[in-house]
């Protein structure tokens, strides 16, 4: 019988083990390998980026309730362009908020791609800092040991205007057209154009319409204002943007070629069948372990 408990126990213990080395894996995988299958700078270019001065200890409850968030949110990246979570801790210190977006008009393959690769970029950028956000083209990513889900904040982040190529007045009045019509358009993500003018807007998806839209304000009329007859600009406020660009001179969508949407269909397909074979194996390991539960007692 003791010979039988200590079986048990060592067992439970290489369960354990194996759990931890799955999420490690997973995290490895979509963090490290998966964004180095294909690069595209309109959806994976770098915009700004930020850091906690707060740091956290190596092997702490909070670097663990971390790398659950960011797991969390590359697999969620999968089948959804936005989520949200809150992980709680023993203690308030360890727990952590966070959520991510993708860019309205990316497909799953290309919202999954670019937020393995922007939690990649973040891990590096921000190494044992309690709080760290990144914006990418394609996607945006945040984490912090304070509550910031459902917040405005309309502080000024990231600001871009192009050169002024000479004060036109009619290619200004579209651009006020266009941004105009952002505005005055519906829904988070919103785009418009006019002729040779488009224009961009979106805001993070935990804000409600009243918010974003109070957030849209600020940013455009920044926009207007700062960037004046410049061939484009970009405003990125703490959970908003606003972006415009005149002549092609600064392009944001990601092109639609045929053959790079196949190739992001099967990298999509890789993935999911990873994920249904981790899926399968921690089942399975979870019925073990169960079975070997009750023989235990």
């Amino acid at each position: 019988q003791p010979y039988l408990k200590l079986s048990i126990h060592s067992y439970r213990e290489k369960m354990a083990k194996i759990f931890h080395f799955l999420l490690i894996f997973m995290y490895i995988f979509f963090s490290f390998f998966f964004p180095l299958i294909f690069s595209d700078s309109s959806v994976d270019g770098f915009i700004y980026g930020g850091c906690s001065p707060i740091k956290y200890s190596s092997d702490s409850p909070y670097e663990s309730n971390l790398n659950s968030l960011l797991t969390s949110l590359v697999n969620s990246a999968t089948y959804s362009s936005y989520n949200k979570y809150s992980i709680v801790g023993s203690t308030q210190q360890d727990m952590i908020n966070g959520l991510y977006q993708c860019r309205g008009d990316l497909s799953m393959p290309d919202c999954a791609t670019c937020l393995a690769r922007s939690v990649s970029q973040l891990t590096e950028l921000c190494q044992q800092t309690c709080g760290g956000v990144l914006q990418l083209q394609g996607c945006f990513v945040k984490y912090d040991n304070f509550s910031f889900l459902g917040l405005e904040d309309k502080n000024v982040v990231m600001k871009k205007c192009g050169p002024s190529n000479g004060f036109d007045l009619d290619e200004m009045g579209r651009r006020d057209a266009v941004l105009g019509s952002l505005m005055g358009g519906n829904g988070l993500y919103r785009v418009g154009g006019s002729k040779d003018v488009q224009g961009m807007a979106q805001c993070v998806g935990d804000l409600s319409m009243a918010q974003c839209q109070d957030c849209l304000s600020e940013a455009i009329g920044r926009l207007k204002k700062e960037c004046g007859g410049g061939v484009y600009g970009d405003m990125f406020l703490g959970k908003c943007y606003a972006r415009y660009t005149t002549k092609g001179a600064h392009l944001y969508a990601k092109p639609n070629h045929h053959d790079s949407h196949s190739e992001s269909e099967k990298t999509f397909a890789l993935i999911i069948g990873l994920l249904a074979g981790v899926a399968i194996l921690i089942i399975f390991l979870t019925f073990m372990r169960r079975i070997c539960g009750r023989n235990g007692k």
